[in-house]
């Protein structure tokens, strides 16, 4: 009988398939295991997490060597959870109180997880999955249980939750989508999927349990319906959805060639995000004109040190001679908050999307920042580069960020290391302080960058990955707008240019406003440029202002959302 659920669509995108229940239930088969000796138990536990760490250390080179940096970093995580001595030790504990090695490993793997669910802090709390994820690997190897692999056809992953080392452990062309009961978009499985573009649909909750295994489905990433078990028709119906989607991939492969200008001849650059230097061939092909955001906190992650000036510079050098010319705009090390690194010993916070995090640390630990900056100075001579300071609040640390870079070029110089004297210096505008002082900051710099995903969250006092509250995650907010409209104004004023690098840029209506403000460029993932080119191209600055002077009389930014779908 066919039904159909909704949940949250997180990557956009219609796949048909049958599906692959995950999230197996261990407990049957360690009821069914027959302990050994202590000694023997003692060994297996050992064994497994000794096995579980090589094959993660073998699974992290390929994805290294893929240039798959970002998921290399969470099975980096997932290794050194696996050698951590906190969980053998509990394990161990376990074993002494129930005499099995499976049991154990899981009872010791769920209690961790448990003190991290019970955290006030959204990261750390879906780290609980993570943990999981490895205690289930380490129990499957004393179980001798095989990983999970797709025979035949490709399939749509389904499960409550799904570890991230499964997605990572099966090729792309087998997985046709991922259905979720729990995660958001920053949990590691939506991580890699979005990685690799699957249609993903997350937060289904209990409804998770209604979808049987090997039953047929209808996915779609963007709207988070489900149907399952469709009829004849509805499948048809949905063939030709695909149809369409894959026409539209043409077509947007046509428009990657053409600029994107109105109709009345206003031009805005398009640039890509990027996470890796090796991404900067595939965001071309989109129509990517730069980048806008080369996340560089990626290269260090996934490693057991901090990456030296060299390692940093071969890979700014490659991202910024792939630009062809065009800027390629680098941000300092954004780590902390979601993205925290072991090697640097940063004290757990109890939230530390407000702590101590990205230009903070940076200004702080100078031997952490001091070879990023001269690796970014000497990069700067093999093309047009800038370099972006994240999380920026105030004036002085501009000014501070200013002495170091004149120290490294003085460090460069007694080297005698070749470096370019015209690299950009700009600051991501993503806290309320620094919007509301960009008048002053303008002064100091050569541009400014609107993270709005961090804006909106800080301006509204909006966890965007609670589902409690996330219905008040809006980028259309009144409040927002005018402190982006400051922004754009600030940078006019002060001759700099401004641009846009947060998900914002990549709504066609947004962009098309944002236009009108009087933005220079939007930076965004690659496959978002072209529905932002077609949709710049469809229109008139003209009808772009008009809308604008609209919205900026609204109250409402649902209301402003909606009328923006009809007017444009």
């Amino acid at each position: 009988m066919p039904y159909e659920l909704r949940g949250k669509g997180v990557i956009t995108g219609i796949s048909i398939a049958k599906v692959m229940k995950l999230g197996e239930d261990l407990q049957s088969y360690i009821d069914a295991y027959t302990p050994g000796t202590a000694e023997e138990e003692v060994s297996k536990i050992k064994e497994a997490l000794a096995y579980a760490a090589e094959v993660l250390q073998t699974n992290i080179k390929t994805l290294r060597d893929k240039g798959m940096l970002e998921q290399a970093g969470i099975m980096e995580a997932h290794r050194m959870m696996v050698q951590d001595p906190m969980l053998e030790e509990n394990a161990m504990l376990k074993l002494g109180a129930c005499g099995s090695a499976p049991k154990a490993v899981l009872e010791a793997s769920e209690e961790n997880a448990s003190i991290f669910e019970q955290m006030d802090d959204t990261y750390f709390r879906e780290r609980a999955v993570d943990i999981r994820d490895v205690g289930k690997r380490v129990t499957r190897r004393i179980l001798g249980l095989k990983e999970k692999t797709v025979d035949g056809g490709a399939v749509i992953l389904c499960g409550e939750e799904i570890e991230p080392s499964v997605i990572a452990n099966i090729p792309t062309e087998k997985i046709a989508g991922v259905i979720l009961g729990n995660g958001s978009t920053t949990c590691h499985a939506v991580i890699i999927a979005k990685a690799r573009a699957i249609p993903t649909v997350a937060g289904l909750g209990d409804k998770i349990k209604d979808i049987p295994d090997n039953a047929e489905v209808i996915l779609n990433g963007e709207t988070g319906e489900i149907f399952v078990e469709p009829t004849e028709d509805l499948i048809a119906s949905y063939q030709v959805k695909l149809e369409e989607q894959r026409r539209l991939k043409e077509h947007y492969a046509q428009l990657s060639k053409l600029p994107t200008v109105t109709k009345d001849g206003v031009e805005v650059d398009l640039m890509a995000n990027i996470s890796t230097h090796l991404d900067v061939e595939a965001a071309m092909k989109f129509g990517a004109k730069g980048v806008g955001l080369f996340r560089s906190e990626f290269l260090f992650m996934g490693r057991d040190t901090i990456p030296d000036e060299e390692t940093q510079f071969k890979a700014y050098k490659e991202a910024i001679e792939k630009c062809n010319g065009h800027l390629c705009v680098i941000r300092t090390m954004d780590i902390g908050g979601d993205k925290p690194l072991p090697y640097l010993n940063i004290p757990e916070e109890e939230n530390p999307f407000l702590g101590y995090r990205a230009i903070r640390i940076c200004l702080n630990r100078r031997e952490v920042f001091m070879p990023q900056v001269k690796a970014i100075l000497r990069a700067g001579l093999y093309g047009k580069a800038a370099m972006m300071l994240p999380m920026v609040i105030n004036v002085e640390e501009v000014k501070q960020v200013r002495a170091i870079i004149e120290e490294a070029k003085s460090q460069l110089a007694h080297e005698e290391k070749p470096f370019s004297n015209n690299v950009q210096l700009g600051i991501m505008v993503e806290t309320p302080a620094a919007a509301v002082m960009t008048p002053v900051l303008a002064k100091y710099l050569d541009f400014f960058s609107i993270g709005t995903n961090d804006l909106v969250q800080y301006t509204l006092a909006v966890d965007r990955v609670n589902t409690n509250v996330s219905y008040l995650y809006n980028h259309f907010n009144p409040a927002v707008l005018r402190l982006i409209k400051l922004t754009i104004e600030s940078a006019r004023n002060n001759n700099i240019w401004v641009g846009m690098c947060g998900e914002m840029a990549s709504d066609p209506n947004a962009a098309a406003i944002l236009m009108a403000m009087g933005i220079n460029e939007l930076s965004m993932s690659a496959p978002s440029i072209p529905r932002v080119k077609e949709k710049i191209r469809s229109i008139t600055s003209a009808q772009a202002k008009a809308a604008l002077d609209t919205v900026m009389t609204m109250e409402d930014g649902n209301a402003i959302k909606e009328y923006l779908q009809t007017a444009l």
